[in-house]
């Protein structure tokens, strides 16, 4: 990705929520896999145009937040892409490590069964209770 321009015309066309947040989603651009949703404000939104790296908002703490600041798992943007209805972004990236904060690849790594429960689908990729001290909270505002 190159550094954006000052004026990016494409922000002005975004659903922005009352809160002033879109959900984004990130996918593995190799694979296609959804790695994780996490909510973008404007700042964080031309931060990861400007960088090149995901950076996000997160709602529980009511601050931006750098993917991979705390654990080094960075995700290197491919590309962003907005739905029809412009109230959603899909952001393609290369994903360094993890993307879910509990050590797995992705933080889809459960499956419903017919019966209910939750099925383990991945084993993790790093141990979460080595990168993240569990007293504060991690990257995307949850312990």
């Amino acid at each position: 990705m190159n550094r954006p321009e000052p004026d990016l015309p494409f922000l002005g066309t975004i659903r922005w929520t009352s809160d002033g947040l879109v959900p984004a989603i990130v996918q593995d651009v190799e694979t296609g896999d959804v790695l994780m949703l996490a909510w973008m404000d404007e700042p964080a939104l031309r931060q990861t145009l400007a960088t090149g790296q995901t950076h996000f908002y997160s709602r529980s703490r009511r601050s931006s937040w750098h993917k991979g600041a705390t654990s080094g798992h960075i995700q290197e943007v491919a590309s962003i892409d907005v739905d029809c209805d412009a109230d959603v972004v899909l952001i393609r990236a290369r994903q360094v490590g993890g993307a879910c904060h509990e050590g797995y690849r992705s933080c889809f790594f459960r499956r419903v069964t017919p019966d209910g429960r939750l099925e383990p689908t991945a084993n993790p990729v790093f141990d979460a209770s080595v990168v993240y001290d569990r007293t504060t909270p991690t990257e995307n505002g949850t312990n």
